[in-house]
């Protein structure tokens, strides 16, 4: 079992998957390695060709999505995007955390491909796998970036984030929500700061995240909260608390996501949770198998974000009740705004439209 490391989630780095050779630490008796008490953050760039992504899976509510960044120094240890580093032959565990990239150039590359003679306005969405608002964006401002080309050409988006770095970009973010181009969630799971602090480690503390919501929504800039991940005995009890502070603060939608644990998060969360919850960790893991049909997790469409199940439901119908009694709508969004939209030309000014 892993060492834990102030600011850091993972507690181990298991080996890529598609790393054929692997390596196995042998005690000799001669010498052994100590834990450092930190790790050190690489942030490298990206040389990527386009940067919009498309789905068409039925349990996201967009089709287009944007990642200026892949891994996130969040650390959140139950982060469903882990596994995407094994494709950088890195590991999904401490190396997720650690070893960044960053788009370069990402917002000429959207100019061109928003440029493209084919191209279809429809909402996009920042923070569908790592949140664009994460430390490395105060330095880098790759979000930044793209926000300027969202306002430039009046393009509707979404944004999910769990960082009080968002209030940075409050001017942009205004401008498009005057015209109906902009809606923002926040990502909750806890109010509790210490269990926060092995769980996500650098993520803004819950008070930061309740000021977004309440300094967002006075600007005028349409606010939603996701409760998100929600862990049977670890932050299932506040499922209701974490909504009356949302909407108090702000927040005029919501959802939730039960816990995924896809390919190696499974394992990582497992040795989080013998580590930090103990005596309560085979508990926690036979409700989360009895709510993805006796496994770890269940990837289908329709079961993998809601599940399934006596206590699936139990959680499906206290989310409902509390979301009736705090007056916050069951029906979609409204759609955000595509009419205005004006196309830009590969070199970055806006191409007259006649």
């Amino acid at each position: 079992m892993g060492t834990p490391i102030k600011g850091r989630g993972a507690l181990s780095s298991p080996q890529p998957r598609f790393v054929r050779t692997s390596f196995d630490a042998l005690d000799d008796g001669w010498y052994s390695e100590e834990t450092g008490q930190s790790l050190a953050t690489h942030v490298l760039p990206e040389a990527a060709r386009t940067v919009i992504s498309r789905n068409d899976s039925p349990d996201v509510p967009f089709s287009q999505s944007i990642n200026p960044y892949r891994g996130c120094e969040h650390g959140c240890i139950y982060c469903f995007a882990r596994p995407t580093h094994a494709y950088m032959d890195l590991s999904p565990g401490r190396d997720f955390e650690t070893h960044l990239f960053y788009k370069v150039g990402a917002a000429d590359l959207l100019r061109q491909e928003l440029a493209r003679a084919g191209y279809r306005c429809e909402p996009i969405t920042l923070g569908a796998n790592t949140d664009p608002y994460q430390p490395i964006e105060r330095r880098l401002e790759v979000t930044r970036s793209l926000l300027q080309v969202f306002v430039e050409t009046h393009h509707p988006l979404t944004i999910l984030t769990k960082s009080a770095l968002i209030l940075r970009d409050i001017g942009l973010l205004a401008q498009l929500a005057s015209e109906q181009l902009v809606r923002v969630y926040v990502s909750l799971t806890s109010l509790d700061n210490e269990l926060k602090r092995t769980l996500e480690p650098r993520t803004a503390a819950p008070a930061a995240r309740l000021r977004v919501l309440r300094e967002l929504s006075a600007a005028g800039i349409p606010c939603g909260v996701l409760i998100a991940p929600i862990i049977p005995m670890v932050n299932d009890a506040e499922l209701e608390q974490l909504l009356e502070a949302a909407v108090a603060n702000g927040a005029r939608r919501a959802g939730y996501v039960l816990l995924r644990l896809p390919l190696e998060v499974a394992p990582l969360f497992r040795e989080w949770l013998a580590t930090h919850l103990p005596e309560r960790a085979a508990h926690v893991m036979s409700l989360v198998q009895s709510a993805h049909g006796g496994r770890d997790y269940d990837a289908r469409f329709g079961q993998r974000m809601k599940g399934s199940g006596a206590w699936a439901e139990l959680l499906r119908s206290r989310f409902a009740l509390a979301s009736r009694r705090l007056g916050l709508p069951s029906t979609p969004a409204p759609p955000l705004c595509t009419q205005l939209f004006r196309s830009p030309s590969p070199g970055g000014q806006l191409r007259l439209e006649l």
